[in-house]
């Protein structure tokens, strides 16, 4: 008996006592509103979406699972920092500003900015300029707020806290347009949420970037374990088939 307790003592020390006992929780800062990237499921009650899928299966590769936490996507990166959340899965693009605040992983996903107007509304527009003098909406906190305001073309740029009540406001013609994630807006329409908006095929995105893991600068080595993981996802094919899965492109997969 004592060397049966011996054995497991020392099995412990070395890690061999199996993956449960190896295996770590990391709590992952999630969106409830950023479909397909991440939503709340009101079937299962749990956020689900492509940025889930993505951190479970590197969790798997890194030897660690995840406990997700919903967050409103503003307060992603001061609850990162406050150590309240481990990383973040979201649909955050990887900038020299949040950079100079966090870590990030390599790439996941390349994407820019896409606009709604209304259903009724067919003109083709390609640009900023194109709706010079209108009321437009982007959502709080994410990369297109800066650039609109910036631009000079606009007498005011209202944000909003989720994508979706940027969405209702034009379907109600409060605003003229939206600037939201592309593939966040092309997926609410193409679910029927917003039967009288259009994506404008014409227009061409001024911010063009990478979503990728974010994380607290001083955790290198879980920096590392993730984009490990993230490179294996990437050779076998499964984020490929993750993005298919949620009707996004594998082209616009970074390699």
């Amino acid at each position: 008996m004592k060397r049966l307790v011996q054995a497991a003592c020392a099995a412990v020390a070395l890690g061999l006592a199996g993956p449960a006992a190896a295996q770590s929780v990391l709590k992952v800062g999630s969106t409830p509103t950023g479909v397909p990237f991440t939503f709340l499921d009101t079937k299962t009650n749990s956020i689900q979406g492509v940025m889930v899928d993505v951190i479970t299966a590197i969790g798997r590769e890194a030897g660690f699972t995840v406990q997700i936490e919903p967050l409103q996507f503003s307060t992603l990166i001061a609850a990162l920092t406050a150590k309240k959340i481990d990383v973040i899965s979201a649909a955050m693009f990887i900038t020299p500003p949040r950079k100079e605040v966090i870590d990030f992983s390599e790439p996941v996903y390349t994407y820019g900015e896409g606009l709604v107007v209304p259903k009724a509304d067919t003109r083709d527009y390609a640009a900023f300029a194109d709706l010079k003098g209108e009321t437009v909406g982007a959502q709080v906190g994410t990369a297109f707020v800066e650039p609109l305001k910036k631009s000079g073309h606009f007498p005011e740029v209202k944000v909003y806290d989720t994508s979706s009540d940027l969405m209702r406001d034009v379907n109600a013609g409060r605003i003229k347009a939206a600037f939201a994630d592309a593939p966040i807006l092309a997926y609410n329409i193409k679910l029927g949420n917003f039967p009288n908006l259009r994506l404008v095929e014409s227009y061409k995105p001024v911010v063009i970037g990478s979503v990728g893991i974010g994380l607290r600068k001083e955790d290198k080595v879980l920096r590392d374990k993730i984009d490990a993981g993230l490179a294996k996802l990437k050779q076998s094919g499964e984020l490929a088939k993750i993005l298919d899965k949620w009707g996004l492109q594998p082209t616009a997969n970074p390699t």
